[in-house]
């Protein structure tokens, strides 16, 4: 900005407050070589044919980049999701998905739009679907949720949907944004995510668990549980119960063992094992799984599940005590 006249770098700064064309920075006395200067040095940067300044997110920057060059649009989708931290999953086959800047924009005469680099959906849009974040208009988090879980697969739905209900979204909100789209493509899929939806999930891999295990025709498990081992409870949750088959569930993500030193990677892999001992001395079945398990071989998963039901079942010692650890349907068994 230094090498740029005080009046030119004035006036600049004055219209930097949203994104600008190419042509607006030229009309503002900026050369071409000052403007890929600027990108340069990060002092600008640019999206879908708009510049901001380089003080802005990245992610916001993009975002508003997009909307400023699709006008009367709303940020929507994955988009809006990542601007306000709602947890989102895609598969590899669809990892691109995750790349586009999403809109919504009121239906006229132009269709729906798909490119690399952009994704607009033309659908309705009332007073509760929009919220003002940051100073740009996105869908509220209820109406993000419902149109993801209409866009993506069931699987990859419930990552979202949980997690709009562990926070910042109830579920009357969620009812009334599918009532509103009660006739737009893939609202059935959304109902279904919905009506399987649990703020007890806490982590992506256990949401995408729970839709696997009911393809699987595996009965619908008890989540975060607590067992008393004769003395206190145990200072621990796991993920999955399944207190007719005695069956723990647990969903190892890689990223429960990362550390910076390899002698704090052997203190959790040493509180796993004794995690697991302890668990183990209450008469029950243990399934670890992971990512691979349930999105490459979800049928072999399926089956390990049984295994361990049917060992379960077999036990003649007594049951464990257990409680769920966290509001939402329970059930007690002694």
């Amino acid at each position: 900005m230094e090498r740029l006249g005080d009046e030119v770098r004035e006036r600049l700064v004055r219209r930097m407050r949203g994104p600008l064309r190419h042509v607006d920075l030229l009309e503002l006395g900026l050369q071409k070589y000052d403007v890929e200067r600027l990108l340069r040095a990060g002092e600008l940067q640019r999206a879908h044919g708009r510049y901001v300044s380089g003080t802005v997110d990245q992610q916001l920057a993009r975002a508003a980049c997009a909307q400023a060059a699709h006008p009367r649009s709303v940020i929507s989708h994955l988009t809006a999701a990542d601007l306000v931290g709602l947890r989102t999953w895609t598969d590899e086959d669809r990892r691109t998905a995750l790349n586009p800047s999403w809109l919504t924009c009121e239906p006229g005469r132009r269709r729906n739009l798909k490119r690399t680099d952009v994704v607009l959906r033309r659908a309705g849009l009332s007073a509760p679907d929009l919220q003002l974040h940051r100073g740009l208009w996105i869908t509220s988090d209820a109406r993000t949720t419902v149109d993801i879980a209409r866009e993506l697969p069931l699987r990859q739905a419930m990552v979202t949907v949980d997690h709009a209900l562990c926070g910042s979204v109830s579920l009357a909100e969620l009812e009334a944004v599918l009532e509103r789209q009660h006739r737009w493509p893939g609202v059935r899929k959304a109902r279904a995510a919905v009506a399987l939806g649990d703020p007890r999930s806490e982590s992506a891999l256990e949401s995408y668990a729970r839709v696997v295990f009911a393809d699987g025709g595996l009965p619908g498990p008890v989540l975060q549980v607590e067992f008393w081992d004769g003395y206190r409870w145990v200072p621990f949750r796991v993920d999955f119960w399944w207190p007719a088959f005695r069956t723990i569930g647990e969903a190892d993500g890689l990223e429960k063992f990362e550390a910076s030193t390899p002698a704090e990677r052997r203190r959790l892999l040493r509180r796993t094992f004794e995690r697991d001992q302890r668990l183990s001395d209450l008469g029950v079945e243990i399934v670890h799984f992971g990512w691979e398990d349930a999105v490459f071989r979800p049928g072999d998963l399926i089956r390990r599940f049984h295994a361990a039901f049917n060992r379960g079942a077999r036990r003649t010692d007594p049951a464990p005590t257990w409680r769920s650890a966290t509001p939402g349907p329970t059930t007690r068994a002694a």
